[in-house]
């Protein structure tokens, strides 16, 4: 029942947690961090569209399954 009165303490300590545990590792420097990042833009025309053509099962074959 304390746990309860006590939750938003509870929910403030684990933001201060999160927060100190982001600061300490953004200036950490990693390989991955050098390799400059290439961005792509798709075209509405050439984006790809996925047409599946497959014959429906009849009850019989559900069942079956």
């Amino acid at each position: 029942m304390n746990i309860a009165k006590n939750m938003e303490a509870i929910f403030v300590a684990a933001i201060v947690v999160a927060s100190a545990t982001s600061f300490a590792t953004a200036a950490v420097r990693t390989p991955a961090a050098d390799v400059p990042v290439i961005a792509a833009k798709a075209d509405a025309a050439t984006m790809p569209t996925v047409t599946v053509t497959a014959k429906r099962l009849t009850a019989e074959e559900k069942a079956a399954l």
